[in-house]
């Protein structure tokens, strides 16, 4: 897919950001240093996000890095710039220290919206663990995966580790924490850590596809989907994603609405015609789904279908056309031709009835 048929949304330093056709597409912009993050990048990161997450057009993202660098090779991240890295964090050009990329983290996981990582090259480090908390990570066939936190004196305890436990198991895990090996892109999805493997140049084309068929999925199925998986491993904060979209749902019932719309009458709310069991009012009876409570006579007026009687009727209303163009209608045998018809209409609705029942 060429780079022209993203729609730029805004001019970025570090990175950069397009949309289309209900995708955001979301890139570090940074390949001479294989797409290593700084603050102010992260700032730029947040600021995209936050834009695609409030996008009522938008409903998935994805997330890459831009390249090849002049060297040839290709990044999605290699974490931190550690030339900027101070005694206390990633230091800014205003001087301040900041670790800006575990907010990144958890606007990612908790965005209603799917963020699917396409990896090419290098996902290390720092940007090992984006891809790890994106939902969906396609590698092209060159990516490589791996930490380096213990060799350069860090290392990540929350997502980066805690997470990817869950994913890949707490050896392996281990393993690749303690190592500090590095995985090609077969490797990764043998652990489960990447869902599909596709040619560098497929890249893209193959996470727009994916998004597109997200896409034809309800939204809100999706959203509850990613909140309750979260809601599994993200602890209390989770629970509270979880929460939060059940309070969505409940904004969108008529009960949540009659409590709003009380309030702004300045009336008492009327939550008595609802049940525990449903969100909107009790319906009365006759409405759909509702049983309407009737007399015995009602009932046998029922029984006997009226609107059926025509279909006795007719062939003597017929035959009574005919004998009157004959000159031979003769009242009284006709009206109990009819009155026999339709007994015996009558009472084909009551047998059908009967042993219908039984």
């Amino acid at each position: 897919m060429s780079e022209t048929a993203w729609q730029t949304v805004k001019a970025y330093t570090d990175i950069t950001y397009g949309k289309r056709d209900g995708v955001a597409r979301i890139a570090i912009n940074r390949p001479e240093v294989r797409n290593a993050f700084r603050p102010e990048t992260l700032f730029e990161l947040l600021d995209a996000f936050g834009d695609a997450n409030e996008d009522p057009s938008i409903g998935v993202v994805l997330l890459t890095g831009e390249g090849p660098s002049k060297d040839g090779k290709y990044a999605f991240c290699s974490g931190g710039d550690q030339r900027v890295r101070g005694d206390a964090g990633y230091v800014g050009g205003d001087g301040v220290p900041r670790l800006n990329v575990l907010v990144l983290q958890r606007l990612i996981r908790t965005m209603p919206k799917p963020v699917i990582a396409l990896v090419a090259g290098y996902a290390i480090g720092g940007g090992h663990v984006l891809h790890v908390v994106c939902d969906l990570t396609i590698a092209a066939d060159n990516a490589v995966f791996g930490q380096t936190g213990p060799k350069v004196g860090s290392f990540d305890g929350g997502f980066g580790s805690s997470y990817l436990a869950r994913i890949v198991g707490q050896k392996k895990a281990r393993e690749i924490w303690y190592l500090c090996r590095q995985y090609d892109a077969r490797e990764a999805v043998e652990m489960g850590l990447v869902n599909k493997v596709v040619p560098v140049a497929d890249l893209e084309d193959e996470g727009f596809r994916w998004a597109q068929q997200i896409l034809e999925h309800s939204p809100l199925a999706i959203r509850l989907l990613k909140s309750a998986m979260n809601a599994d491993v993200d602890g209390q904060a989770g629970l509270q994603e979880l929460a939060g979209n059940a309070t969505l749902l409940f904004y969108m019932t008529e009960q949540g609405q009659e409590g709003r719309d009380a309030y702004l009458q300045k009336r008492k709310p009327d939550f008595r015609k609802y049940t525990p069991g449903t969100s909107g009012p009790v319906r009365p009876a006759g409405s759909a789904g509702v049983p309407m409570q009737i007399t015995r006579t009602q009932a046998w007026i029922l029984a006997v279908r009226p609107r059926t009687l025509s279909a006795g009727a007719a062939p003597v209303v017929a035959a009574s056309g005919f004998a009157a163009a004959d000159g031979v209608f003769v009242q009284l045998p006709a009206l109990a031709a009819l009155a026999g018809a339709l007994l015996i209409q009558i009472g084909t609705n009551l047998a059908n009835d009967y042993y219908d029942f039984f």
